[in-house]
């Protein structure tokens, strides 16, 4: 049996769930791993619900969708209410921003590990623009999902020049608040 896991970055348009997921997927290629990856949004692309799905393997891939994902990454309270039962009860992780979202205490999920992505980025960065990347930072830094060098890879061939400076930092903060949240 391979070894697959699956991961649901969701929220809304505009968030850069679709960025998060791209970087996600592109870091894992870098890495040489067999790497699925699917997007959808509501019918506005910015502040309806928006979702990025990506899946990671040792071996070939014969379904690139979701059946039950292993990490949710979530970005708005929807996006949790409406996922949170799709995670895996006995290894799942659920991310969380803990600006946008109220976590349900007892929900038979593993881990939810909540990070302030966008009052620290608010702070420390001068705005949300960059949000997605401090989670995806933590995102790394709490499942070693790939190397900084393969997402930092990723980002410089999917962020442009005059945004990676500041992107690099959301990831270099990201991972720090997810080695503090993660013990």
């Amino acid at each position: 049996m391979p070894d697959i896991t699956q991961i649901r970055v969701s929220g809304f348009g505009g968030q850069g769930v679709i960025l998060l997921g791209a970087l996600l997927g592109e870091a894992g290629v870098v890495e040489g791993r067999f790497v699925a990856g699917s997007n959808s949004y509501g019918a506005q692309a910015r502040g309806s619900g928006c979702r990025s799905e990506v899946v990671f393997s040792d071996s070939p891939i014969d379904f690139p969708h979701l059946t039950t994902a292993d990490i949710l990454v979530v970005m708005s309270q929807g996006a949790y209410d409406a996922q949170w039962a799709e995670v895996n009860p006995e290894t799942g992780l659920i991310l969380y921003d803990t600006s946008q979202v109220t976590p349900r205490a007892g929900i038979p999920v593993r881990r939810q590990i909540g990070i302030p992505a966008v009052d620290r980025a608010i702070k420390d960065l001068g705005g949300t623009q960059t949000a997605n990347i401090v989670l995806l930072g933590a995102l790394l830094e709490i499942t070693g999902l790939v190397s900084p060098e393969a997402i930092t890879r990723a980002m410089e061939k999917h962020v442009a020049e005059r945004f990676l400076s500041l992107n690099l930092k959301a990831l270099k903060l990201g991972r720090e608040l997810g080695r503090q949240a993660h013990g």
